[in-house]
């Protein structure tokens, strides 16, 4: 009884006002659902005024009481009925709440389109219902809602925002494009933000040339636009990357306070080798903002790209002299410096490895002292110690962290698997993983490691036992499918399974060069040089390691093409002149490389 009265006391407040007509309204006439007829009272921006009634009470409490027991399928039918009933935009919003809830989508696209249609002046009703009708079969129909909505509104940018929002929804990219600018009439057009909004929905529709002049449209409408201008950059590096970059840098001179522009423009510049056009922005941009000492650690990043180690040394270790300062100044907790004092010094160590210089890389790793980064810091110094061969040195290392959580558990043990694994002593990698996947049951990493490590023990069953549970613990492990299927056709064994699964891997990631390389690797071993050929040459392109120039030259060399198998042979020597595979390969064709 008390949750009757509860209920009761819900629907009286949530139906004041609805048992008189305001001042002025209009009077019509509406068939009640339940038998009756009564008098609703509308005017444009106001609810309706209904009689309240029994039938009508008697029908809010049975939804109410139906959604709070779960039944949320009932619940929304009758909001949706009292709501045509009544033409109370409350209820419909009510009935598209429980419809969500219930995840009918008919029942939800019906009550959203309800909503919107007794409550024209809500944004919320009009964009649930939009964005709806973009999933569904009503998209159809979208063009003309979205034209609509864009006419009536008051803010045209926002709604411009909120049209290409709805269509972004839409799996057909060419159709959302086609519907946006069947949407976005002559008026609209005039403003950058339609411009804008064509731009990223011809990008998605992969029309990148129409992406890359509405862009430019939209700068030329506003020349001050920085969305504008970094999308003339980012979608003209597709169409006319020269044009591109020189009208970014002539914009960016122009606009010295758009830093967010400036650094976009000195990343892509880095992207194509113009390292001294890069350092030009950064030193403009320095001159500009002599306080901004992120510039600093920017410039650094340019100059190590650029291979000038020194330079870029010498600046973090100002930039790293500056935010000393700064933590001598403010507690660590009042300032982000310890992290971007951290940050600095891994650069160091990335220098210092490029340089072989160890004994700097490990000095600066034990100066890191943000917590974030601790454990981190110290794995990277295991394994450094692990590359200069002093193998007990690393396990100290790594035995003095106290793991807080089972992924770092297993970051440890895969860590010195690792290291035992470069120094050539697979059984003692084998040991260390088999002891984790005691301790640490069904963690896929573990267990993926661990069987590479038997394929070279050359305990295939055990491969195989393993690569299957990494599949059962992730089925979307595209890895793990193209690791057994691999397994599968370099032993040349089930491959009709080594097909199925090498097709899912592909599926799962088809510009994946490993599993490009398997593939290719199959169909070499089904006799189909011309497919293999095909995977193995987009497999090289992606990434020419010695083990894939084993396959591709293998593959040239059945096909008589044996000059340039001997030219990707060496290429993939000089690149790995220890790599096994590549020696093995050479070996089984008698081939000797200088």
């Amino acid at each position: 009884m008390n949750q009757l009265f509860f209920f009761c006391a819900i629907l009286m407040a949530y139906l004041t006002g609805m048992a008189s007509p305001p001042a002025g309204a209009q009077t019509v006439d509406i068939p009640d659902a339940y038998g009756t007829e009564e008098r609703v009272h509308l005017r444009a921006g106001e609810l309706p005024a209904v009689t309240l009634t029994r039938d009508i009470l008697f029908h809010l409490l049975v939804a109410e009481l139906s959604a709070h027991r779960g039944d949320f399928d009932r619940a929304a039918e009758v909001f949706v009925e009292l709501a045509r009933t009544t033409m109370d935009p409350r209820l419909a919003e009510r009935g598209f709440q429980a419809a969500l809830a219930s995840r009918n989508p008919a029942l939800t696209t019906e009550a959203a389109s309800l909503w919107a249609d007794l409550d024209p002046t809500s944004s919320e009703a009009q964009a649930s219902f939009l964005a709806l009708a973009s999933s569904s079969e009503a998209s159809d129909d979208l063009a003309e809602m979205l034209a609509q909505r864009l006419a009536e509104a008051d803010d045209k940018e926002q709604a411009l925002i909120q049209a290409s929002a709805i269509v972004s929804r839409l799996d057909d990219k060419h159709a959302a494009l086609e519907i946006l600018d069947q949407a976005i009439g002559p008026d609209e057009r005039s403003l950058p933000m339609a411009r804008l909004a064509l731009a990223d929905a011809a990008w998605a529709a992969q029309e990148t040339k129409r992406a890359y002049e509405e862009s430019r449209m939209a700068l030329k409408l506003d020349d001050k636009l920085d969305a504008a201008a970094q999308r003339v950059l980012e979608y003209g590096l597709v169409v006319d990357p020269d044009q591109a970059i020189a009208d970014t840098q002539a914009w960016a001179a122009e606009h010295p306070g758009s830093r967010r522009l400036h650094l976009m423009l000195v990343s892509r510049l880095v992207d194509r080798d113009q390292f001294d056009d890069a350092l030009d922005v950064l030193s403009r941009m320095r001159e500009q903002a002599p306080e901004d000492f992120d510039l600093l650690y920017s410039e650094a990043e340019v100059l190590a790209r650029a291979e000038r180690y020194d330079e870029a040394t010498q600046l973090l270790n100002d930039y790293i002299s500056v935010q000393t300062q700064r933590r001598q100044s403010l507690h660590d907790d009042q300032t982000n410096a310890q992290a971007d004092a951290s940050d600095a010094r891994l650069l160091l160590v990335t220098i210092a490895e490029k340089q072989e210089d160890y004994k700097e890389a490990l000095a600066q790793l034990d100066a890191i002292d943000d917590p974030a980064l601790a454990f981190q810091a110290q794995v990277h110094k295991a394994v450094l110690q692990g590359r200069m061969g002093s193998i007990p040195n690393a396990r100290k290392t790594l035995n003095r962290l106290k793991p807080e959580s089972s992924r770092e558990e297993s970051v440890i043990a895969l860590t010195l698997a690792s290291i035992y694994r470069q120094a050539g002593r697979t059984d003692d990698a084998v040991k260390v993983l088999e002891a984790a996947n005691q301790d640490l049951p069904d963690t896929p990493e573990i267990k993926y490691d661990l069987a590479l490590l038997y394929e070279r023990q050359g305990r295939i069953d055990d491969v195989v036992k393993h690569l299957r549970r990494v599949i059962e613990l992730e089925p979307d492990n595209a890895n793990a499918y193209n690791a057994l299927g691999y397994t599968f056709t370099d032993h040349e064994r089930d491959l009709d399974e080594a097909e199925a699964l090498l097709e899912h891997a592909l599926n799962l990631e088809p510009d994946n060069p490993y599993i490009l390389d398997s593939v290719g690797w199959y169909f070499y071993r089904m006799g189909d040089l011309d497919a293999a050929l095909e995977y193995l040459e987009r497999s090289y392109r992606k990434m020419p390691s010695a083990e894939v120039a084993a396959h591709l030259g293998e593959v040239l060399w059945a096909r008589e093409e044996t000059e340039e198998a001997h030219r990707i042979w060496q290429e993939g020597h000089d690149n790995e002149p220890d790599n096994q595979t590549l020696q093995d390969t050479l070996k089984r064709f008698g081939v000797s490389l200088p």
